[in-house]
């Protein structure tokens, strides 16, 4: 595969700077080339953390994302700098883990998606976050997902 086809890439292979919020960031998306295949792609995001919107407290969770990829892949560093702009953002717990499913959903054009956010809990009480795309394509390998449902998430 010839290089230049990731010349629109701005942020692999180079300096970059995590983004103040989550607008500001920009996600990027490479071609796939095995889109002929149906295959799941796994992202875990272990030390995702935003704010409390009302407190401004930090919040933490491991976020697990699953897609089946289309036409194309996101970028991974993009998709790192892109969790990581959260971190000074105010949003409740189901506002961030919709959002990001969402727009990963949107902007990579999967075929499915699943997002799993495994919240910490505050104040004694875990908030785990699931959303989905729809049901997904027949003949994929999708592992379970299998995070404990309270403390000591690994």
């Amino acid at each position: 595969m010839s290089k230049d086809i990731y010349q629109d890439l701005k942020q692999l292979g180079g300096a970059t700077v995590l983004p103040d919020n989550p607008e500001e960031a920009v996600l990027e998306r490479v071609k796939n080339p095995q889109k002929d295949a149906l295959y799941c792609v796994r992202f875990t995001a272990p030390e995702f953390t935003s704010l409390c919107p009302i407190t401004g407290q930090p919040d933490f969770a491991s976020l697990m994302i699953d897609y089946i990829p289309g036409e194309w892949l996101i970028e991974s560093k993009a998709l790192k700098l892109y969790l990581g702009a959260f971190r000074n953002h105010g949003a409740f717990h189901e506002d961030c883990t919709v959002s990001i499913g969402r727009k990963i959903a949107e902007f990579t054009q999967a075929k499915w998606l699943r997002i799993g956010g495994y919240w910490y809990p505050r104040g004694g009480i875990p908030i785990d976050i699931f959303y989905q795309t729809g049901e997904p394509p027949e003949g994929v390998w999708i592992p379970p997902q299998d995070v404990p449902n309270y403390r000591g998430r690994g």
